[in-house]
């Protein structure tokens, strides 16, 4: 998902409910993944760079050399396992990807469940149908069928708020929903799609400055910035909107409103669980934290490309790339309690990374790290003080994929391509 693919960060895609925990919390305008699926989600787990734990590349492949194992290795504790060595009940719904492509038929010990999971209801690997996905599991049992109307967003909800119905209230609880939306292929109900299709006939020039002016708005980018053409993806030559044919232009309509009617509906199934959460009367003790694992993708071919240059607005470059269109994305951070929200609708625009994740979650559940779990140094930090102070110590971030590498530091970023 690109950096503005959301209301509340410029977006024309309807997401009332994340647009409501940005409205009632904080969002940063500085966050950053590691540029792709995999490694993020090792960095979110793990509080550490993805190379340190073992996710140097993907899941595809155990390269059986330090950094590129394929999963996390097992030495390095999970945020579910230190959160359950805390007192909490841990639940995940969704995808997993970082179990080596090998073991999806047989559990190797790095199934959900077997890294700090009490209860896992997900697909194991990162890409696939959202109506027959595979191979998906129910905590260590494999699940072979799925109902005729079965769409793998909505599944991902159910399950999540099954999780929050079920669980004790007078334990705390711990829950990890990573949506597959709005990941390829590019797939959803048609009447769902129907309902997106108008807004994109104007095509990417014009939405593409509407988000940009949106942004300046809502205090994501500075007044003073200019939105860049960035031409290098095709080979200098940038097509207009009305540079584009008449079949190539029905092409981009119709993935836009397809990729805008996945991000609707995983946002239907937010406002669902955060509701369960207030029905289990948990509301007010609970925070939300929303993020996405990198930027929108140059899969797709030619068109794909100009979708995400809409969707990483103002960003240039993908997924997979260490520029910051790749490494980009919302983070919201919102407490239920309201008296707890003291920085209402505000933007913090101090650096930020997804290893920070876990330090964060550690001590808004005033959890310790554990004694008996090795590796205490966290390159991660808690940013619960920066919210409050509006400032973060000067840091040195790192980003490296393929041999994209990058360095943020302070407000410089030095970037190579690969």
């Amino acid at each position: 998902m690109g950096f503005s693919d959301l209301g509340c960060y410029g977006s024309e895609i309807h997401t009332p409910n994340i647009d409501r925990l940005a409205d009632d919390g904080i969002r940063f305008s500085q966050f950053k993944n590691t540029g792709r699926s995999c490694p993020s989600r090792a960095a979110l787990l793990t509080g550490r760079y993805q190379h340190q734990v073992g996710m140097g590349w993907m899941a595809e492949v155990d390269e059986h050399r330090p950094g590129y194992r394929g999963q996390i290795d097992a030495e390095y504790p999970t945020i579910a396992e230190i959160m359950r060595a805390g007192g909490y009940s841990t639940y995940m719904s969704g995808k997993w990807h970082v179990t080596t492509s090998g073991a999806y038929d047989r559990p190797n010990g790095s199934y959900p469940v077997q890294r700090g999971f009490d209860r896992y209801y997900g697909c194991l690997h990162g890409g696939g149908s959202y109506y027959t996905p595979k191979p998906l599991y129910n905590d260590l049992a494999p699940v072979t069928e799925v109902p005729d109307d079965y769409y793998y967003t909505r599944a991902i909800t159910d399950s999540a708020v099954c999780f929050v119905q079920r669980h004790d209230a007078k334990k705390p609880m711990f829950l990890y929903v990573a949506h597959y939306a709005p990941h390829l292929p590019l797939q959803a109900p048609a009447e769902a799609v129907a309902k997106c299709r108008e807004r994109y006939r104007v095509g990417y020039d014009v939405l593409r400055r509407q988000r940009f002016e949106k942004q300046k708005q809502l205090g994501l980018v500075p007044d003073t910035m200019t939105l860049p053409l960035f031409d290098r993806e095709f080979g200098g030559k940038r097509p207009a909107w009305t540079d584009l044919s008449e079949q190539q232009q029905k092409q981009w309509i119709e993935g836009m409103a397809t990729y805008a009617a996945m991000i609707e509906i995983m946002d239907e199934g937010i406002g669902k669980l955060v509701q369960a959460i207030r029905e289990k009367g948990m509301l007010e003790n609970t925070v939300f934290l929303f993020l996405s694992d990198n930027g929108a993708t140059e899969e797709g071919g030619f068109i794909g490309q100009l979708m995400s240059d809409l969707s990483n607005t103002p960003y240039c470059s993908y997924k997979k790339w260490c520029f910051q269109g790749g490494t980009s994305t919302p983070f919201i951070l919102t407490y239920g309690d309201p008296k707890k929200n003291t920085h209402q609708g505000e933007v913090c625009d101090q650096p930020a990374h997804i290893i920070d994740v876990m330090p964060t979650c550690m001590a808004l559940g005033g959890v310790r790290y554990p004694k008996k779990m090795a590796h205490s140094d966290l390159p991660g930090e808690n940013l619960l003080p920066v919210i409050q102070d509006g400032k973060m110590h000067e840091r040195t971030l790192f980003f490296e994929h393929q041999g994209s590498c990058a360095v943020i530091h302070g407000t410089w970023k030095l970037v190579r391509a690969n």
